[in-house]
């Protein structure tokens, strides 16, 4: 009888679960944990709905700062939003300077003063308070659509998010056995 190069298999070989994903690890996994900690639904839609916009903040260096005070105020949870607004990390630089150079045009830049690298580069070597100047009145103008505009996308997200997370809570508590 020829024998196999593998060794049997048992009945009793456990089975090893895939590794949970990006996705759930990082973010699902730390949600779902705070809602077991006593967080809200409702907190909990509003820190998810705080932290989208504050991570797209079109100034670079302010989220967690920005993060952190709006949850003190709030009296949310800072880990949370902070983690929250910092993934959307991508976002912010998708959209900063598209934001920079429509908030030029708003704070009155012309068409020929245009908000571009070369002459960003060129103002800084001839007139570098002229650059300064730019930027700054660039970053304000930003700042501004952000504001406005973040208005309603919390609202919306707060609304969209609070069903949601109710959801999440009721099938947690479901699942958790009473002691």
């Amino acid at each position: 009888m020829p024998t196999s190069p593998l060794p049997p298999v048992s009945e009793t070989t456990e089975v090893v679960p895939a590794p949970a994903s990006w996705l759930r690890r990082r973010v699902l996994g730390p949600l779902l944990g705070m809602l077991r900690q006593g967080l809200s639904p409702q907190q909990l839609a509003l820190t998810v709905a705080l932290g989208v916009v504050i991570g797209a903040i079109p100034l670079m260096g302010a989220i967690t700062t920005v993060a952190a005070l709006a949850a003190v105020r709030l009296r949310l949870n800072v880990a949370a939003l902070r983690l929250v607004s910092h993934l959307m990390t991508p976002l912010q630089l998708l959209i900063i300077i598209p934001l920079l150079r429509q908030g030029a045009r708003l704070m009155g830049n012309t068409q020929e003063n245009e908000l571009t690298i070369a002459h960003i580069r060129h103002l800084f070597a001839s007139d570098w308070r002229g650059a300064l100047q730019l930027l700054w009145r660039a970053e304000v103008g930003a700042m501004t659509i952000w504001l406005l505009g973040s208005i309603p996308v919390v609202a919306v997200l707060y609304f969209l998010l609070k069903p949601m997370f109710r959801r999440m809570a009721a099938r947690n508590a479901a699942a958790q056995p009473n002691a």
